[in-house]
């Protein structure tokens, strides 16, 4: 089955009233209690965003977050009653998309998670597979030979609108638009990520022939599928 939203999170009765009070608002939402259940879940679920809490009664949000970062790049966000700046710091290194203090309030947090779905959107396709690169829209699985490629949720996102638009030339500012909702995004910033994903993707990344540059136009995806 397909949801909206999974909590993971060992305080039941927290998650389930906010599941609770997520679905009564059309976000279709399920939770579960502990890193176990968790693998469970995705045996036969999916889902399009996860609410993580950090401390978990078998084990460690962190660690979790990185096995999960093994399998798919759905967007992830922390939640946690610790207050540190080097939690924080951690979540987002090693691929959570934000970082929610308990106590928290149900109509923001319900806002939020609205508006992280809205931002990745749902595919119009199902998958991309051209032999050697496999992308699963569905899962936000990313695989090169048949190996899992690890790529933070923004990164995902920009591949995949990439993918979505191949053949056109993207401009700098339609990207730094709908991948960043951003117009005042750096060229730096955006630099920085089309290395990353040649790095994660390409045979030579200083040889590309998925992400190609259009000299003072933009980049384009320009793999042929099969």
């Amino acid at each position: 089955m397909n949801y909206n939203c999974l909590i993971i999170d060992d305080e039941k009765v927290l998650a389930d009233s906010t599941a609770e009070y997520f679905n009564l608002f059309g976000v279709k939402t399920v939770a579960v209690y502990s890193v176990e259940e968790s693998r469970k879940f995705f045996n036969d679920n999916t889902a399009g965003l996860i609410l993580l809490d950090i401390n978990l009664g078998d084990g460690s949000g962190f660690e979790l977050c990185k096995e999960l970062r093994e399998k798919t790049n759905i967007p992830i966000l922390f939640i946690s009653a610790r207050t540190s700046d080097d939690d924080k710091i951690v979540a987002l290194n090693i691929g959570g998309d934000d970082y929610v203090q308990k106590p928290y309030s149900l109509g923001v947090l319900l806002a939020k998670v609205k508006a992280v779905l809205k931002r990745y959107g749902q595919p119009s396709r199902e998958s991309y597979s051209d032999g050697r690169l496999e992308v699963d829209f569905r899962t936000r699985q990313v695989r090169v030979n048949g190996c899992p490629v690890k790529l933070t949720a923004l990164e995902y996102k920009l591949l995949a609108y990439l993918m979505e638009n191949r053949g056109r030339v993207i401009t700098k500012n339609e990207l730094f638009v709908k991948v960043w909702e951003d117009r005042f995004t750096g060229d730096g910033t955006l630099n920085v990520h089309i290395r990353r994903l040649r790095e994660a993707v390409e045979t030579d990344p200083h040889k590309p022939v998925y992400i190609t540059t259009v000299w003072g136009e933009g980049y384009k995806f320009t793999g042929a599928e099969k």
